[in-house]
């Protein structure tokens, strides 16, 4: 997001004065949705109209195994739902109106450990997860639907979980940009103990926001819940984008005071 500031002369009577412009780079933020398995990009559109309200680009897409590739539901996998989203990451990055510096990554459940493995091959800024799934890094081929076949996987969601022994709580771990981490209050699908795991896990992220949403279960059935899980993260998201935008401006503004005074305008001021 590089804030431009540029020096204008401002006609009156018959003399000038000067001004500074002081305007927002002509790229924007971009926002990248990620849905839950069994959800689409549907789930996502309204939180994505809201971020847009902030000044943000937005993309949601659909998973393949999804709506129009449901055909898939029984054999797609992880690497290729993961596939799908560093497509999705490398199409929108590249749009002219997207700041590649300045990208969120917001995901759901299985969407989330997926936005997780992310960070690993994309720089990512900020990085909003709600109910993270957890799976374990055995079986990384089989089909996706087959992991929940595991017997151990309801006790294995339960207990603390070293990020050394995760491939997602590894990349959790490095991962140096800002987070939101939601919880739902009566989640048996993602319990407590796995966004514990996940915040430990974020011990090097520049900022850690954790929230939960009362009354919540996994799929914030009730509109209630998902109003909060709404305004939650689109406040998170204009906080970081307008910290983001202030700080590159104070800046820009420090760097034209610098200039100046080694010209030696303004000096004694």
């Amino acid at each position: 997001m590089d804030i431009r500031l540029d020096p204008v002369e401002i006609a009156v009577d018959d003399a000038q004065v000067c001004g500074t412009v002081l305007s927002p780079a002509p790229v924007l933020p971009g926002v990248l949705f990620v849905h839950g398995w069994g959800g689409s990009q549907e789930h996502d559109l309204g939180r994505a109209r809201q971020a847009a309200g902030i000044g943000c680009v937005c993309l949601t897409f659909d998973l393949r195994g999804h709506e129009r590739t449901a055909a898939q539901w029984e054999t797609v996998s992880r690497p290729q739902n993961l596939e799908d989203l560093l497509a999705a990451y490398d199409w929108f990055a590249s749009r002219p109106n997207v700041d590649p510096g300045a990208i969120a990554v917001v995901g759901i459940s299985y969407g989330g450990y997926l936005a997780s493995l992310l960070t690993e091959q994309r720089p990512v800024r900020w990085l909003a997860l709600r109910s993270p799934a957890i799976y374990k890094d055995q079986g990384w081929e089989l089909p996706k639907r087959r992991l929940h076949e595991d017997p151990d996987l309801y006790a294995f969601r339960r207990r603390p979980l070293p990020w050394q022994e995760n491939r997602a709580l590894r990349a959790c771990r490095a991962f140096a940009g800002d987070v939101l981490l939601v919880e739902a209050e009566y989640d048996e699908t993602v319990p407590h103990p796995v966004i514990d795991n996940y915040a430990t896990a974020f011990s090097r992220a520049g900022s850690l926001t954790r929230r939960r949403i009362a009354g919540a279960d996994h799929a914030f059935s009730g509109k209630p819940e998902q109003k909060a899980y709404t305004d939650v993260l689109v406040g998170w998201l204009t906080e970081m984008v307008r910290a983001a935008r202030e700080r590159e401006a104070g800046e820009k503004v420090a760097e034209r005071k610098r200039a100046r005074r080694a010209e030696g305008v303004g000096a004694g001021r």
